[in-house]
């Protein structure tokens, strides 16, 4: 089980995020950069901080159910369905929201429980908004005990590696978080799979902890999301370089690394083509390789290699989310 925080962090943490201010948490997933969704000056902290585009929608974290409903339009049986299956969990689910306009925002402390109102800037002003409820106990009581949702992506610079430990957050964000609660390493270790419901029909915005097969046990057919070329994107993790390490990242094809510099070779199957390289034997199962993912990435940044070779991973679903990250960690736009 994850390490849980002492109730008295947890009430400081608390205090600072009902004051406007920032504060790092550990999910299952990914450390998160929390903020009071409904306070919009706040979340503009986020994207201040992460030097994030605002065309990019944050997700909102909930600690029930409950909760999740009072921000949105409407609640789908589907959404329903799928919560009680994997809430608390990776999933991540885009419904139709509400808006209070950027001119007439309503202080947080004055919205009912039963009817919140998300700031468009949480959405990127879109009419949809992200909502999840994080498998950590120290998410889920830190969301109670700031008695808000918390708007929160990954705490991290936009595009670079997401960060699953406390360590990678300090080393990446520093003095700019007002507070960082320390949860151990992240267990599931990439982001959540991102699942719309607010189309006719389910669509994959992004793959993740939980896997496409799972969710169409529960819902049917999943329709795939396709890029975006201008505007809002419709769920975060969408932009074409993403998860990004600062020593370039290649993807190869039978073990075939660069013939110069010194880089690392992260093995899946093939041996690489040189052997006077540093080579981290990746593991075959795809839940332990996404566990392992970032903090090897992180470990490889930190020796400041020339290179970072990746064994590509076989196409097959259960690889998915991590063969999205890869390739849009290689992407040098």
């Amino acid at each position: 089980m994850p390490p849980t925080a002492d109730p008295g962090e947890i009430a400081h943490a608390a205090r600072l995020l009902r004051a406007g201010r920032l504060v790092a948490f550990p999910t299952e997933t990914v450390y998160g950069l929390g903020a009071n969704a409904l306070d919009a000056k706040a979340v503009a902290r986020i994207y201040a901080v992460k030097r994030r585009p605002a065309t990019s929608p944050l997700i909102v974290h909930v600690a029930s159910i409950e909760m999740a409903q009072s921000l949105v339009a409407n609640w789908p049986e589907a959404a329903d369905r799928l919560a009680k299956k994997f809430w608390p969990g990776p999933l991540t689910l885009v419904l139709p929201t509400t808006h209070v306009g950027a001119d007439a925002l309503v202080h947080p402390a004055e919205q009912s429980e039963a009817a919140r109102t998300i700031p468009q800037i949480v959405t990127a002003g879109l009419p949809t908004v992200g909502l999840r409820m994080p498998a950590h106990p120290i998410a889920l009581a830190l969301i109670c005990a700031a008695g808000t949702p918390l708007a929160a992506p990954s705490a991290n610079r936009f595009t670079e590696l997401s960060p699953t430990t406390a360590d990678h957050v300090r080393t990446g964000l520093g003095s700019e978080v007002d507070y960082i609660l320390d949860g151990g390493p992240c267990t599931v270790g990439i982001e959540s799979t991102v699942l719309s419901l607010a189309e006719p029909a389910p669509i994959l915005y992004r793959p993740g902890g939980i896997s496409r097969t799972e969710l169409e046990a529960l819902v049917g057919p999943i329709a795939s999301a396709q890029e975006v070329a201008s505007g809002a994107h419709p769920a975060p993790g969408m932009h074409p370089r993403h998860y990004s390490p600062r020593t370039t990242l290649y993807l190869t094809a039978n073990g075939k690394v660069p013939d110069q510099g010194h880089g690392i070779y992260l093995r899946h199957q093939h041996p690489p083509s040189r052997t006077n390289i540093t080579v981290r034997q990746m593991s075959q199962s795809a839940a332990n390789y996404a566990a392992a993912l970032y903090e090897v990435l992180h470990q490889a940044d930190a020796a400041n290699y020339n290179w970072i070779a990746v064994d590509f991973p076989p196409s097959t679903p259960e690889w998915e989310a991590i063969n999205d990250r890869l390739k849009r960690a290689a992407t040098s736009e």
